[in-house]
């Protein structure tokens, strides 16, 4: 991150990570972010969350030590005044069960795929959602009215690369340059200017990520 003017981190450990993990490593990571807290360019805690789609994780164990280390990391966050960067694959109502019981200063709901019911919910609790390569598909019908309908300002941009590209080139390997093509896609949903999209995403962005301010501000 310090090596390109417009970069910043988050530090978290991934639910795709957690069957390998323990709780040194928690450990771990809390004396990271205490060593970070003042380092400018680290932003947030994550990506942490919950994945209840890759089989190996939605075993009855797998399920009980994701939900523990994602508890476990909200803890971190909400001792450190951190915003956190969440997995939510197909695990909306859990993950908000949690986030409800260990109150946050706020973040990001990443890749969101749920209900307008779930999306609100998280508004509702001072999260932005994230939209990236998935809402390019016409195919993609929730996805894309939720980015057609929902506050502009509860909407951050993303390109989750190498994963999750957008239509025009899947499956080929996803990278941040799609990311103006990804914002002009939700402008044509909106039926917005690319430049307004521009401005509102990254504003959303920086009141998602207050220390991101540090390095970037709204056009």
């Amino acid at each position: 991150a310090r090596e390109a003017d417009n970069a910043s981190y988050a530090l978290g450990i991934h639910p795709i990570y957690v069957p390998n993990a323990s709780e040194d490593d928690l450990a771990a990571l809390r004396k990271a972010v205490e060593a970070a807290v003042d380092d400018s360019r680290f932003v947030a805690i994550g990506e942490i969350g919950l994945d209840y789609f890759i089989p190996m994780l939605c075993e009855p164990a797998m399920r009980e030590k994701q939900e523990f280390f994602f508890r476990e990391q909200l803890r971190i966050a909400r001792d450190f005044e951190l915003p956190v960067l969440m997995h939510v694959r197909r695990s909306q109502d859990q993950v908000l069960k949690h986030v409800r019981q260990i109150r946050q200063v706020g973040g990001i709901a990443h890749a969101f795929n749920g209900s307008f019911q779930q999306a609100q919910t998280f508004i509702d609790l001072g999260f932005k959602l994230g939209f990236g390569g998935a809402m390019t598909f016409t195919r993609a019908l929730q996805i894309r009215r939720l980015a057609a309908t929902l506050p502009l300002e509860s909407i951050v941009l993303e390109t989750d690369a190498p994963d999750i590209s957008p239509a025009w080139i899947h499956p080929a390997r996803n990278s941040p340059e799609y990311l103006p093509s990804i914002g002009a896609a939700l402008a044509e949903l909106r039926g917005m200017h690319i430049d307004d999209i521009r401005s509102a995403t990254m504003a959303s962005a920086i009141a998602a990520m207050p220390r991101l301010s540090a390095i970037l501000a709204p056009a």
